[in-house]
């Protein structure tokens, strides 16, 4: 038991586990943003712009009564313009890293070497070199 406990610490202190959580943690926020800024900043002037509506209380009753059963679908609204946000602000986000992961992975083949060594003085030599400067063998 007292190894399974160490192991699950090894594990929990790992860096990737640790910016997983972090990742999770700051995007829980930024949804919570992004539906504050639908439902109170985005929606009222699309409400009013449609004749005052609002979008919150766009519901069809299935029940009438004291508590009717209703299908509340301004609420899906509201949660599909969130999503169609959030979706579109981490397609935003991975097409960046995607264009930075090319430009390094350009780079590193860029890098090339440019010098090698000789087979017979081990010195550095340049790649194309026909005979080494240091020993004067033909390579």
């Amino acid at each position: 038991m007292k190894s399974f406990i160490i192991e699950f610490k090894k594990f929990a202190m790992r860096g990737n586990v640790i910016d997983m959580a972090v990742g999770i943690i700051i995007g829980a926020s930024f949804g919570k943003i992004v539906d504050s800024l639908v439902k109170d900043i985005l929606m009222p002037p699309i409400g009013l712009l449609m004749g005052k509506v609002d979008f919150s209380d766009l519901k069809l009753n299935l029940t009438t009564g004291e508590n009717p059963i209703t299908i509340n679908y301004g609420l899906f609204i509201n949660a599909l313009i969130s999503f169609l946000i959030v979706a579109f602000a981490v397609f935003i986000l991975i097409k960046g890293i995607n264009k930075l992961q090319e430009k390094m992975i350009k780079e590193e083949k860029s890098a090339e070497p440019k010098m090698k060594e000789c087979p017979y003085c081990c010195s550095e030599i340049p790649i194309k070199a026909k005979r080494c400067p240091h020993c004067t063998s033909e390579l």
